[in-house]
């Protein structure tokens, strides 16, 4: 991705659009609360012991009526169960499941979000005009199934990573960005979240912030640090990681951009012609100091 500042500029507003458009985003305090606690300790590289300084979970309260009622969302939860969590399982979708994911990308192509990365898309040469042929460029993005772990089949997707969650080798927790998922994952005893991983001392998040830095354990392994979004939509994050995705050849994209009161460092990781992974960073929030 060319990084001039025209280009940072441009995909910028292109952004804070798709962040206006995002009516399906949850309000913090009100369709959700979280509760950010104490900030998390350092993980010696390969261990599994963390020190919990988050004594109750990250979501205090979610309104899962709305979870359920709109449609993306409601699509989205669908897909959870699709996956083996581990790499080098080989992953066997069924007809069931694929339609789910045909589904899910017809629900969020309805929403504004969508069509405005769509647009923009096809503005850069990057997107086919024709709506089926860009849903099917989705598919290839994000639901593709490729090999992660060479010694097994195909065994992941972009999708998988991103959203729902793998573990490496039963050693290590990769992915699992998604605040839904990490939401229902703590509601049934899965993930307990250890607290939040801030830039500078003084960086405490807020509880009405869209983007956290997080530390937690899952299926017994501890991520010593990932960024998520909060209350975002799904079309949100599909929107904004395919368009960082496809406006770069690079094997690792990472940008740095302002989105409402957030700047984030965005970062894409490619594989062939689908996501391998991708995340926010978050650097500063609230217009505090980098």
């Amino acid at each position: 991705m060319a990084t001039s500042r025209q280009a940072i500029r441009e995909l910028t507003e292109v952004l804070n659009q798709l962040w206006h458009l995002d009516t399906n985003r949850l309000k913090p305090g009100t369709d959700y609360r979280i509760s950010p606690q104490g900030k998390a300790g350092y993980v010696a590289p390969g261990s599994n012991k963390a020190r919990d300084r988050a004594h109750a979970p990250l979501f205090a309260y979610v309104n899962e009526e709305k979870l359920h009622n709109i449609e993306t969302f409601a699509h989205f939860i669908k897909l959870l169960d699709n996956y083996e969590t581990s790499t080098g399982v080989s992953e066997m979708a069924t007809s069931e499941e694929l339609q789910e994911n045909r589904l899910f990308i017809d629900a969020i192509m309805e929403t504004e979000v969508m069509k405005c990365a769509h647009k923009y898309l096809v503005k850069k040469g990057q997107s086919p005009a024709d709506p089926g042929q860009f849903k099917r460029q989705l598919y290839d993005i994000w639901f593709r199934l490729y090999h992660r772990d060479k010694t097994g089949g195909e065994d992941s997707c972009g999708f998988e990573h991103v959203f729902v969650g793998e573990t490496k080798h039963g050693h290590e927790i990769i992915g699992l960005h998604n605040w839904v998922q990490f939401y229902l994952q703590e509601k049934h005893g899965h993930v307990d979240y250890k607290g939040y991983k801030a830039r500078k001392n003084k960086d405490s998040p807020d509880e009405d912030d869209h983007v956290l830095n997080l530390q937690f354990s899952w299926k017994g392994l501890v991520k010593p640090i990932g960024g998520s979004f909060i209350g975002v939509s799904l079309e949100f994050e599909v929107a904004l990681f395919t368009i960082i995705f496809l406006m770069s050849t690079e094997k690792m994209t990472s940008v740095v951009v302002k989105v409402d009161e957030y700047v984030l460092e965005l970062v894409v990781y490619r594989h062939g012609r689908s996501i391998g992974t991708s995340y926010p960073k978050l650097l500063s929030s609230n217009n505090r100091d980098l």
